[in-house]
């Protein structure tokens, strides 16, 4: 038997399969691998044909230029007409690239190293309503503006307080998330036209400065440190929703401050507080609360509604007696 019999000599099939591998793990090598835009990568990304502002002719206005590892976009500013972007999960830190885009709608910077907005042109776009920079590396609210703007997402980056959001450059605002920041306070939300409030997974121990929000119907407070919702205030006079899930609130007491509330909210989350492991817990709250609709995951029954009403009566005769 010579030497080549005992040699393994694969076949057609498991070499296409080994060169498939191959390609794969270069196709994933290069993932991590930085790099700049160019044209190829806008050609085949472009979609949604639609009319330019003249309407005299068309033109792409969707690019999608998620997972590419880019450090630099500077191709992208040729597109004045794009209206919808999503450059997430890239390196970027810089989006100057983006002034000459004015007709921009919808814009994505999700997972990037962007740090400073002070610096970045979003502020002068005049026709950008939706904005979203979540895990970014953001410490500062400063340079966050828009006349269009109606939501903003900062989840997960690493800001520490709420400042310079300037109502006058925010007046369409409706929607501002902060989840998942090193927040401590909830100072700096001047924003009357505000309609949902999300600080869920912060460091809050305190609830200030929101007497300008009239116009709040939505706040999430969840996984925070409030032992109290002293705060909460009769300017805030469509708030519906409240959820304090997961934080340090003790008893009833800490709670007073919902009278100020009780005729608008209608869902008032508290799973997770000390408060929900006191006697008659569901009863404190609807004397306090009686129009409320929800309390945690559980609706009001017509029973505790029925029995409460009956409490009251008797508080009420008990004054009269008096």
């Amino acid at each position: 038997m010579s030497d080549t019999e005992d040699e393994f000599i694969p076949e057609e099939s498991e070499m296409e399969s080994l060169k498939e591998e191959e390609r794969e793990a270069l196709s994933e090598q290069n993932k991590n691998v930085p790099c700049v835009l160019t044209e190829g990568m806008i050609a085949e990304s472009l979609s949604l044909l639609c009319k330019t502002g003249n309407g005299l002719a068309h033109a792409f206005v969707k690019l999608d230029l998620r997972k590419r590892n880019l450090t630099e976009i500077g191709l992208i500013s040729s597109f004045v007409h794009l209206r919808f972007l999503d450059i997430s999960s890239n390196r970027l830190t810089d989006l100057s690239a983006l002034a000459p885009l004015t007709q921009l709608l919808w814009l994505k910077v999700d997972r990037n190293l962007v740090q400073n907005m002070a610096d970045q042109p979003v502020s002068q776009l005049a026709y950008l309503q939706w904005l979203s920079l979540v895990q970014n590396c953001i410490q500062k609210t400063e340079g966050l503006g828009g006349p269009a703007l109606e939501t903003i997402n900062l989840t997960g980056n690493k800001i520490q307080r709420i400042s310079a959001l300037d109502s006058s450059k925010l007046t369409n605002l409706v929607t501002l998330e902060l989840r998942g920041n090193q927040l401590e306070s909830t100072q700096g939300v001047y924003l009357p036209n505000l309609r949902r409030l999300y600080l869920a997974k912060n460091r809050i121990k305190r609830l200030e400065g929101l007497d300008c929000l009239e116009c709040l119907t939505t706040l999430h407070l969840r996984d925070n440190l409030l032992e109290t919702l002293d705060g909460i205030n009769s300017n805030m006079k469509a708030l519906q929703y409240l959820n304090v899930r997961n934080n340090k609130v003790f008893s009833p007491r800490a709670l007073s401050s919902l009278a100020a509330v009780s005729t608008t909210l209608q869902v008032l989350v508290l799973t997770g507080n000390p408060v929900i492991e006191g006697d008659d817990y569901r009863m404190s709250i609807l004397k306090l609360i009686p129009h409320l609709e929800r309390l945690d995951k559980e609706a009001i029954t017509d029973e505790e509604r029925a029995e409460i009403q009956e409490r009251l009566l008797e508080i009420e005769g008990d004054d009269n007696g008096d």
